[in-house]
């Protein structure tokens, strides 16, 4: 009798231990389950994106820039990684696309740092305060801001409309293969009509 007592004593504590991890709420995963790949996404709008940019712009053109060395260095071992066989090729096209966002919006913080330069050297000028040619300088750098912001902004507009194209690609063909949703195909869809608009 000892020797069944002992092993169903055991069974019973390792059960009632177990029962103390498993998650009270049905709804709660189990950790033994995987996650899942195809993930329900929230219907979107086709100019919207997970990827966007905040509302908000970042004028710190120093910020901005320690955030590009941080994306620049991001982007060069996702390419490392994706060759290793360690991140999707995806999440590398995706870090390359973010340093390119924040050359443009470096770009733009710079552009607008020089239109306050020049509207508050205009004042001064104005006042008598500053000379002509200093003047000329500030307005030879806001020339050049514009144009850069302006070259930073077309090249955004390629590599997202680029990145669309692609993603539009990629949906189909895993909709071929079965793996798709038709949805995803047509928000893929939207997307690059509307990027395609845009840049008309």
């Amino acid at each position: 009798m000892r020797v069944l007592a002992f092993p169903l004593s055991v069974f019973l504590a390792a059960s009632l231990l177990a029962e103390d991890e498993l998650p009270k709420d049905p709804g709660e995963s189990l950790d033994i389950e995987p996650p899942l790949l195809i993930q329900e996404i929230p219907s979107r709008g086709p100019a919207q994106s997970t990827t966007e940019v905040p509302v908000e712009k970042e004028l710190d053109p120093e910020r901005i820039q320690i955030a590009l060395e941080k994306a620049k260095k991001s982007a060069a071992a996702g390419e490392r990684l994706y060759k290793s066989g360690v991140i999707a090729k995806v999440e590398a096209e995706n870090r390359s696309l973010k340093v390119i966002r924040l050359e443009t919006g470096l770009a733009e913080a710079r552009l607008e740092i020089a239109k306050q330069t020049v509207a508050s050297q205009q004042d001064r000028f104005d006042a008598g305060e500053t000379s002509q040619s200093e003047m000329e300088i500030v307005k030879t750098a806001l020339l050049e801001a514009t144009t850069a912001a302006q070259s930073a902004a077309a090249r955004r507009d390629r590599a997202e409309l680029d990145a669309a194209l692609l993603n539009l690609s990629r949906q189909k063909k895993l909709l071929a293969l079965g793996s798709g949703r038709k949805a995803e195909v047509s928000r893929a869809e939207e997307k690059v009509a509307a990027l395609q608009q845009q840049k008309n």
